[in-house]
Order: structure tokens, then C-alpha cells, then sequence
């Protein structure tokens, strides 16, 4: 599917601007940002519940800007579910079938496939009220996937699941759109569930498109600031370009000299803003010298014990924000204290220049 040059105007708010994307057949494809940005609004558009300003929507190659939602190969699952409380779990998924006029046999044997493919068998006669929250999920699905949509929408579908259940239920959406194969677009503000789930991720802000890409591509290549700030976490730190020099840019900041690379959106301009990660500086003991270039004393001022991380606080100038560095437990001989001298260092590839 495609949106192409897709514009949504209310009055005088602009929702949405010119976006354009295409989605591979098969892809689970997430509509990452904050809210506000108008991911909803892009996912309304597809669905058919609201009309483009502007621009077109293909699904399976057909221009679909002018059918009602319940003409588009497409099925919407809402972030409340609204599934019917009176009707049993085989009831609520056969309910779509039933609409379309679909023989009782079909939709018996269409019913007991989905539930499967979501592994739910036996839960047919189960009530509403019975299931578990995760359960619940996989019942709004299957009632959209057994009515064999070219598209399936996702709109915020984990946002009322505690946050144990919403970190297994994206293993399992994930395993069921595997499973199925159809093309999943998935709307969401958290940053770790479209990571996690997705093929590829386009990241909106103020109802633009900033970029899009796979996961790893947004979180280690990011072409624009916002990006960067949005996925994961970061230290930033504002910059003097002073010499750029086969690949590598000297930059000074607080009295250090530092050593990066250029993002792409890096046009060499006189100041610029450095993004490194937390996971990408390495903390030393204050007498290893082994880095020659972005290596520098610090003092530890804060140590916050994650669990499987450890994530320290280090200030190495006066001038510049204290460095936040991601350390895996277990992974040093010992746990710095506050007040420690320490150094830390990190690879010129590890610091992009925005």
C-alpha cells in the first residue's frame, strides 16, 4: 500500500502534511512519534474514517480515497477493543463473517483457524468478561484477521495493558503477523514497541514525516535532530566545528576536543549539535590511557542501578552536561562510586554531528 502526497486539514490546522511512504506486502510497519504529531489522523485516512485534504491512499493497488471503511481490504483494531461483552469469543469473531453474509459452515471453519493462529483454541464459548487483558487483545485481532484484510491497523492496541503484559504481547503480535502474513501498520508513541516489533518505522512530528527506516537505521543512523532525541537515549552536546578531515569531524566544546563523524543531514555548517549513546562510551579506571582520541577524565556524580544496567552520570567539564553512561551488570569488576575519578571514552563513529 501507499500514501502519496497525503495532506489533512481541519480549518486552519494542518494534521497532516504531505506524507508520502509505501509499505511492502507483508510488512509490519509502525507510525512512530509523539502525540499530536498525526500518526491517529494517517491511520484514520487509510481506514477511511477521515478523508485526505489532499494526495491519494492505494491499498492493493487501488485508489481507495473515495470508499466508506467497509468497502477497503483494510480492518482497524481500537486501543479499547470494543468488543461485544453480550456475544461469546466465537460469536464476536464470527460477527464480521456473519455481516458478509457467510455460509455457517465457512464461518465455523474460519472461526477455529484464527483462533489458532492466535492460540486460542478451546475459548470459543468463553465470555468477554472471563479473559485476561492479553487475551482480550487476541480476540480483537482474530475478529479483523478472519475477515482476511489486505491491511490490519493497529491503533495504540497495547496502551491499557500493564507494562508486563504490553512487553509480552509484542512478542506475540509479532509472532502472529509472522505467522499470518499480513501487512501490519501499527500506530504507536512508544519507542521500544515499534523497535521491537517492526520492519520498518516511520517517525512523524508536527504532522510531518521526519524519517523512515528499520529500526536500526533510526536508532544508529538518525538524519535529523528530533530522531535522534525521540529514540532511545542520548547525550547531546552542543558543538564548534573547527576542521573536517577524511570522514572525521574535530569539534570543541567546554575546552575538549572532540573526534565524530557526520549524520547525513550534516551540511558542515560552523556549529552543530554531537549525539552519542549512552551504551557507546566506555568508563575506565582514571589511570587507563588506552584511547587516544575522545578520552577524557570525569567524576562519577550519580549511579543508578537498573537491574540489567547500570547507568552512570559523569562531568567532565564545568561547560558541558554530565554524561549519562549505559553499563551492563555484571560486566566490570567493580561498581563506581559517587565522587570517583574514572575516564571515559568512546570510538569517533560512536558520536554523530547533526
Amino acid at each position: 500500500m501507499k500514501l502519496d502526497h497525503v495532506t489533512k486539514t481541519f480549518g486552519k490546522f494542518t494534521a497532516v502534511a504531505d506524507v508520502s511512504f509505501e509499505i511492502e506486502n507483508g510488512e509490519f510497519f509502525s507510525i512512530l512519534g509523539p502525540s499530536g504529531c498525526g500518526k491517529t489522523t494517517t491511520l484514520r485516512m487509510i481506514s477511511g474514517f477521515e478523508v485526505p485534504t489532499a494526495g491519494s491512499i492505494f491499498v492493493g493497488g487501488e485508489r481507495v480515497n473515495d470508499l466508506a471503511p467497509h468497502k477497503r481490504k483494510t480492518n482497524l483494531v481500537f486501543q479499547h477493543l470494543a468488543l461485544f461483552p453480550m456475544m461469546n469469543v466465537g460469536e464476536n469473531i464470527a460477527f464480521g463473517l456473519q455481516m458478509q453474509k457467510v455460509q455457517k459452515t465457512e464461518i465455523q471453519h474460519r472461526v477455529d483457524a484464527i483462533l489458532e493462529v492466535v492460540e486460542l483454541q478451546g475459548f470459543q464459548k468463553k465470555r468477554i468478561p472471563q479473559l485476561s487483558g492479553g487475551q482480550k487483545q487476541r480476540v480483537a485481532i482474530a475478529r479483523c484477521l478472519v475477515l482476511n484484510p489486505t491491511v490490519l491497523l493497529l491503533d495504540e492496541p497495547l496502551g491499557a495493558l500493564d507494562l508486563k503484559l504490553r512487553e509480552q504481547m509484542k512478542i506475540e503480535l509479532k509472532k502472529i503477523q509472522h505467522r499470518i502474513g499480513t501487512t501490519f501498520i501499527y500506530i504507536t508513541h512508544d519507542q521500544g514497541e515499534a523497535l521491537v516489533m517492526s520492519n520498518r518505522v516511520a517517525v512523524m512530528n508536527k504532522g510531518r514525516l521526519i524519517q523512515v527506516g528499520t529500526p536500526q537505521e533510526l536508532y544508529d543512523q538518525p538524519t535529523d535532530p528530533f530522531v535522534a532525541n525521540f529514540i532511545g537515549d542520548h547525550n547531546g552536546i552542543s558543538v564548534t566545528v573547527l576542521e573536517q578531515r577524511d570522514g572525521t569531524i574535530f569539534c570543541e566544546a567546554g575546552g575538549l576536543h572532540f573526534a565524530s563523524v557526520p549524520g547525513k543531514s550534516f551540511t558542515a555548517p560552523k556549529t552543530g549539535e554531537m549525539y552519542l549513546r549512552p551504551e557507546k562510551i566506555e568508563i575506565l579506571d582514571e589511570s587507563d590511557t588506552s584511547f587516544f582520541q575522545n578520552s577524557f577524565p570525569g567524576v562519577i556524580t550519580d549511579v543508578i542501578f537498573e537491574g540489567a544496567l547500570i547507568k552512570y552520570s559523569v562531568s567532565i567539564s564545568e561547560n558541558i552536561p554530565a554524561l549519562t553512561v549505559s553499563v551492563p551488570n555484571g560486566s566490570q569488576s567493580q561498581i563506581y562510586p559517587v565522587g570517583e575519578h574514572v575516564r571515559v571514552s568512546w570510538e569517533p563513529e560512536s558520536a554523530l554531528i547533526l
